[in-house]
């Protein structure tokens, strides 16, 4: 592993829990849409996370140092023709399949003939608690690359003197 794929690993990280805040601001910002274009109320979002099978990384490694087979391919796969370093992705943005919320208001525009309007389920207790968690992750990469630009820092001073 060289010293920029930790950079691109974080890095990556850091793209996957951007997307996953954007989707919990979609999600908050459509608690309440009773009609979206595809009919019905919104469905939550949800983010799929997936690791990119780069074959420098920490498994690997380890299952290297124990005498165990590597888990990954040892050559990184290829994404648009480039070499995908070790990290994540994000594999898919998915509906939420559950039913929708039925509360009475007959005077709705979108209440059905028995005065009942189908509201999406989104919790924003939960959607908060996503949102903490994708902005904390996100810190904790952000950080882990200003720790790398140091000790790459303090490498090259070394290298200097």
């Amino acid at each position: 592993m060289n010293l920029f794929s930790m950079m691109e690993t974080s890095g990556s990280g850091m793209q996957a829990e951007r997307m996953r805040a954007e989707v919990v601001a979609a999600n908050m910002a459509n608690a309440e849409t009773t009609r979206t274009a595809m009919g019905g109320p919104y469905h939550r979002q949800h983010v799929v996370f997936a690791a990119n099978a780069g074959g420098s990384g920490f498994a690997d490694a380890l299952a290297s140092a124990a005498g165990l087979p590597a888990l990954a391919p040892l050559t990184p796969p290829m994404v648009g023709g480039a070499a995908q370093a070790p990290g994540v992705h994000i594999a898919a943005v998915v509906e939420d399949t559950g039913a929708a919320l039925k509360r009475y208001d007959p005077g709705h525009p979108d209440a059905g003939p028995d005065g009942y309007v189908a509201y999406p389920d989104i919790n924003p207790l939960t959607e908060m608690v996503d949102l903490m968690g994708a902005t904390r992750a996100y810190g904790l990469n952000s950080s882990a690359v200003q720790a790398e630009k140091s000790m790459i820092g303090a490498a090259l001073e070394i290298a200097r003197s």
